[in-house]
């Protein structure tokens, strides 16, 4: 096996209530490789996403089975810490929502909040993530100032630098660039593609040239159904299910 899985979900379901929201998803992610996920509204892509670092389970009456592995442990097992899991899943979402505080106070939140104290050690990841997430050359002067004086754009890289900042093993991003204009949405890109070799990704996007521009795999959900996943250029040039087809020729959406 030439790819190394890092996250490996099998036959996952998941219930509003009685409601079958996911009907048996099976889905590897390889390391080191950004995976799209794509389909139509209401097709279950981000119901899934937040399945990978248990965001669910903040709603009511969620009920999830089937089998989630993040380095071949099961992430719904009882002995799971999800503060834990949450800092090796970390999770970019659509509308851009530093806290209210400094970029520096942002950046370093989640390593403040596992007890590292060394300004040092604090400056070194600050610079390393911004610099990471490209927005390090406009925020370098103004560390100090709040994140949310910033543009969406510009806020966006800093929610991607606060994840960066704990050095997750995953990352994934619940359409990040839809409530950004064009040329913040392709530094967001940029900055995915300068990280893809350090971590892993998994995108859901509704943009299907973005999805086309920056992943390797990209996986197309229908329905709550996983209908087909390859490299991104089968998947786009000559996909196998007509599903797939209809979707990237646009006769739904």
């Amino acid at each position: 096996m030439a790819n190394n899985n890092i996250i490996t979900a099998e036959n996952v379901r998941l219930y509003y209530g009685k409601h079958e929201a996911l009907h048996g998803i099976d889905l590897d992610f390889p390391e080191k490789q950004i995976t799209a996920l794509i389909g139509p509204s209401g097709s279950g892509k981000s119901t899934f996403l937040r399945s990978l670092n248990r965001m669910n389970d903040l709603i009511p009456d969620v009920t999830v089975t089937g089998t989630i592995r993040l380095d071949g442990s099961d992430i719904y097992s009882p002995q799971t810490d999800t503060v834990e899991l949450r800092k090796r899943v970390g999770m970019v979402f659509q509308q851009p929502n530093p806290f209210p505080f400094s970029v520096y106070e942002n950046v370093t939140y989640g390593l403040r909040l596992a007890g590292v104290k060394d300004k040092k050690l604090l400056d070194q990841r600050v610079e390393e993530s911004l610099k990471l997430a490209a927005v390090w050359d406009e925020t370098k002067d103004h560390l100090k100032d709040n994140a949310l004086s910033f543009s969406g754009g510009q806020q966006q890289r800093i929610c991607i630098a606060r994840v960066l900042a704990v050095k997750p093993e995953i990352i994934l991003l619940d359409e990040p660039t839809s409530a950004l204009d064009p040329v913040s949405s392709a530094k967001v890109e940029d900055s995915l593609l300068a990280i893809k070799n350090q971590y892993t990704i998994a995108i859901v996007t509704h943009n299907m040239q973005q999805a086309s521009r920056i992943s390797d795999r990209t996986a197309f959900f229908l329905n709550g159904k996983l209908i087909e996943v390859d490299n991104t250029a089968n998947i786009f040039l000559n996909p196998k299910q007509q599903e797939t087809s209809d979707y990237l020729n646009g006769k739904f959406g």
